[in-house]
């Protein structure tokens, strides 16, 4: 496995996503909704930080440590606007 790269949100916008989630668990995805949902909260609340680890359509994984902002149901939307698609996302911290 590769390491993980950490980035800043503004570099997100230049990594390319695959198509197909990279969690293929019912019962994780359902957990990464809930704790993308639960950082959005604390985000907008407290503005407090997470880390997200995703991975980019060339399997690279990238950790960025900022303020979730927004969840819809197909992406998060980060502080700035800068978005990530959920099915790249591998998990919440």
């Amino acid at each position: 496995m590769r390491t993980i790269e950490q980035i800043e949100k503004e570099q997100v916008s230049m990594i390319n996503f695959a198509k197909q989630d990279v969690l293929s668990d019912p019962q994780a995805i359902k957990l990464r909704m809930a704790d993308l949902h639960r950082s959005q909260t604390l985000g907008n609340l407290l503005q407090t930080k997470v880390r997200l680890t995703f991975r980019s359509i060339d399997e690279q994984v990238y950790e960025v440590h900022t303020t979730v902002w927004a969840v819809g149901s197909d992406f998060v939307v980060l502080k700035g606007g800068v978005t990530i698609p959920i099915r790249s996302i591998l998990r919440v911290e």
